[in-house]
């Protein structure tokens, strides 16, 4: 991921809780013959405390060619956090030269590690088991595994492969505005704060909090 100096996020705390926050991430590895990369959209559990940057458990259906080409592969698993187009009527310099031109202003994490995968019927009962609690948390009526008839969910487990993927290298981009004055910044604030659209909205927030208002 291409990360000029100006927007490089290393504090853990920040990419991790940008990474909970997406719930769907999307993991990326090499083909085996060469071909295009392939690519699996999924939810990843990320657990800190495992290793220097955490690990990340999730699963794919054994239908997906992709976890034949994972076992001891590196893969990328990429976390997209708020994002919004950004106009250049949005900042102060338009009307004081006009030599503006649109960008994009995202928060993305990529975190990047070998995998293990993970067959073994008692293990995928575990990590499925901890994936469902993490997301039924929220919810007042929480279902849970062993809520389903235990040879339905046995025939279940049968169709997917665990992913275990301990992340060696983390990256963190931030890209709020950091590169322009503090007026542009306070324009793309205030119109990114004042539109209809969430997304807007999020990143707006996002550079409220990490740029002191800015």
């Amino acid at each position: 991921m291409y990360n000029p100096p100006a927007f490089r996020e290393d504090r853990p705390e920040v990419l991790h809780a940008v990474m909970r926050a997406a719930r769907l991430a999307l993991l990326v590895s090499a083909a085996p013959d060469g071909g295009a990369p392939e690519a699996t959209h999924l939810p990843l559990l990320l657990e800190a405390g495992e290793g220097p940057h955490g690990t990340l458990y999730g699963h794919v259906a054994k239908a997906n060619p992709q976890w034949r080409s994972l076992a001891g592969a590196q893969a990328r698993a990429i976390f997209p956090g708020p994002e919004a187009y950004v106009s250049p009527s949005l900042y102060a310099s338009k009307a004081e030269h006009g030599k503006v031109v649109p960008t994009w202003n995202y928060v993305a994490v990529h975190a990047i590690g070998p995998v293990e995968l993970v067959e073994d019927a008692a293990r995928l009962h575990a990590l499925v088991s901890r994936l469902t609690d993490h997301h039924e948390a929220p919810r007042d009526a929480r279902w849970a595994v062993t809520d389903a008839p235990e040879p339905f969910v046995a025939g279940q487990l049968k169709g997917i492969v665990g992913i275990v993927l301990r992340i060696e290298t983390l990256i963190g981009k931030r890209k709020l505005s950091q590169n322009r004055s503090e007026a542009d910044r306070l324009g793309v604030v205030g119109g990114l704060a004042a539109s209809t659209d969430p997304a807007d909205r999020a990143v707006a927030a996002a550079m409220q909090r990490d740029t002191g208002g800015a």
